[in-house]
């Protein structure tokens, strides 16, 4: 499973809401970065999910240039706004692929990956919070459930900065 907090937004302009902030120029080259690490590192998703945020929709599309614009990605409104519930239902739903990247927000972004993980690693690898466009590749030993989820293991964090 992959884990990718959306790429710096900018504030929400006037009239509009925080649903529809868009990503900042510093954003837009995260998101670019962190996608083709990804693939450098050989970490390809068969499926995207993403919050129907306009911020994380940006985040996605550098992932279907680098990876083909056959990848799917699936917009799931509980991904904004929701809850670590909604994030594990979604992330562990009954499907064929393995391999599924979400894109959401913080808060509920680091404290499922705290979850997933457990407190000490999480600290120990993000001692900041899970900073934008931030990645966790957590590999499970079964298939987890939307009720079922803990005991994942962290095998790379990386942050368009750290590169690994």
């Amino acid at each position: 499973m992959y884990l990718l907090r959306h790429a710096r937004a900018g504030w929400a302009a006037p009239g509009k809401t925080d649903f529809d902030r868009t990503l900042d120029d510093e954003g837009y080259a995260e998101a670019e970065v962190i996608a083709a690490e990804m693939a450098d590192q050989g970490y390809h998703p068969q499926l995207v999910i993403s919050s129907t945020a306009i911020r994380c929709k940006e985040t996605a599309e550098p992932l279907r240039r680098v990876f083909g614009e056959e990848l799917p990605i699936q917009y799931v409104d509980t991904l904004y706004g929701g809850t670590i519930d909604s994030y594990a239902e979604v992330a562990f739903a009954e499907r064929q692929e393995t391999a599924v990247l979400i894109i959401g927000h913080n808060p509920i972004v680091e404290e499922f990956f705290r979850i997933l993980v457990g407190q000490p690693i999480a600290d120990a690898t993000a001692p900041n919070g899970f900073p934008t466009a931030a990645l966790a590749t957590i590999d499970f030993d079964r298939r987890p459930s939307d009720r079922d989820y803990m005991g994942g293991r962290l095998s790379c964090f990386m942050t368009p900065r750290s590169g690994r």
